[in-house]
C-alpha cells in the first residue's frame, strides 16, 4: 500500500492535481468495446472514420475508466480517500482516438468537514481530461470523502 500523503487538511479550494499521463492504445479501446459498449466506432477503424468521431474511439465510458486510473495514478493513490457518494456530472467533450495521450488536472472546488461522519470531510473536484493538443476531452465533478489528518484508522 502507498504511503498516504493527501488528507482532508490538504485539499484546500483551487489546488490543483495532476492526473497521470495516458496513451490510449487501439487494442485497449477495441477490448473495452468488446465487454461493454460494441457499437462500430469502438470496434474497428473504417467503422470510426466512417462515423462522426473520425476514427476508432474510445467509448465514453472507457475514457471515464481511463480518466479513472490517471486519477488513481496521479494522486488519488496517495490520498485518505474514503470513496465518493457519486458523479455530480460528466460531459464527454471530444472524440478520444486511438493514438492519443491524455494528461488533465483535478481541481478542488470546496471542501467541508461532515458532521455527520467525525474525522471525514468531504471535497468536491472539478476534472479535467484533455489529448495531446490540449483539447478538454472529459469534464466531471464529482465528491470526494477524505479522512481528516488526525481521524482515528478505520477498521476494515
Amino acid at each position: 500500500m502507498t504511503e498516504q500523503r493527501y488528507f482532508f487538511e490538504d485539499f484546500t479550494a483551487g489546488r490543483v492535481f495532476p492526473l497521470a499521463p495516458k496513451q490510449v492504445v487501439a487494442s485497449e479501446i477495441v477490448e473495452f468495446a468488446t465487454e461493454f459498449d460494441p457499437q462500430p466506432m469502438h470496434m474497428n477503424e473504417e467503422a470510426g472514420k466512417a462515423s462522426i468521431l473520425g476514427g476508432l474511439a474510445a467509448s465514453g465510458w472507457h475514457t471515464a475508466s481511463m480518466f479513472m486510473r490517471m486519477m488513481f495514478d496521479g494522486w488519488l493513490s496517495r490520498s485518505s480517500s474514503e470513496g465518493s457518494p457519486g458523479i455530480e456530472f460528466m460531459e464527454w467533450k471530444k472524440p478520444v482516438l486511438a493514438g492519443d495521450t491524455l494528461s488533465g488536472r483535478s481541481t478542488v472546488l470546496e471542501s467541508r468537514p461532515l458532521r455527520s461522519r467525525p474525522g471525514i470531510g468531504i471535497v468536491r473536484f472539478l476534472h479535467e481530461v484533455e489529448n495531446q493538443d490540449g483539447e478538454v476531452v472529459m469534464r466531471g465533478e464529482n465528491p470526494i470523502m477524505m479522512r481528516l489528518r488526525d481521524a482515528p484508522e478505520i477498521m476494515a
